[in-house]
C-alpha cells in the first residue's frame, strides 16, 4: 500500500492545521492564524500561541505585500511531476503585517535572475499544476510589485 495521494505534490488541502489557508486561498485570500489574546501571528499554525500559549486564534486576511526573505531558483526537476515547471523559484516571503513570518510560496512574473532579496513583492492566486497529476489547487504565489 502506497503512503503517497493520488494528487501528490499537490498540498493537502484537507489538513486540519492549514486547511483554513487553502480555503482562503481558494477565495484569492491570504490568511493566517492570529492570537485572539496576544495577537502574536502564528504561522505555522499550532495549537497554542507561542507568545502567551494560549488556544483562541483568528485567521486573519493579509494585504498581501511582502518581502523576498531568502530564494533558489531549481533547474533540474527533482520529481518527475515537476519536469514542466523548471526553471521555477521556490522562496520564503515575509509578510508587511507580520514580520516574523515566513511563508512559503513560490515567485512568478519574473525572470530568476532579476530577483532580488528584500524586493517587494505581491500576492497571486494561481492554480498549482503538475505533469501527470489531473487536480490542482489554487496557492498564493507572489510576482514582484509593478
Amino acid at each position: 500500500m502506497s503512503l503517497q495521494r493520488e494528487d501528490f505534490p499537490l498540498p493537502d488541502t484537507s489538513w486540519e492545521p492549514t486547511r483554513e489557508y487553502w480555503q482562503a486561498a481558494s477565495q484569492q485570500e491570504l490568511r493566517i492564524p492570529r492570537c485572539a489574546n496576544c495577537e502574536q501571528w502564528i504561522w505555522y499554525p499550532k495549537p497554542t500561541c507561542p507568545r502567551c500559549e494560549q488556544s483562541q486564534h483568528t485567521w486573519t486576511r493579509l494585504s498581501g505585500r511582502a518581502r523576498l526573505f531568502s530564494h533558489v531558483v531549481v533547474r533540474h526537476p527533482f520529481l518527475p511531476e515537476y519536469r514542466d515547471l523548471t526553471p521555477f523559484v521556490p522562496a520564503l516571503v515575509v509578510p508587511e503585517e507580520a514580520p516574523q513570518v515566513r511563508l512559503a510560496t513560490r515567485i512568478v512574473e519574473i525572470p530568476p535572475e532579476e530577483i532580488k532579496i528584500d524586493m517587494p513583492l505581491q500576492v497571486v492566486f494561481a492554480p498549482l499544476h503538475f505533469a501527470g497529476v489531473e487536480a490542482s489547487v489554487v496557492a498564493p504565489l507572489f510576482r514582484p510589485v509593478g
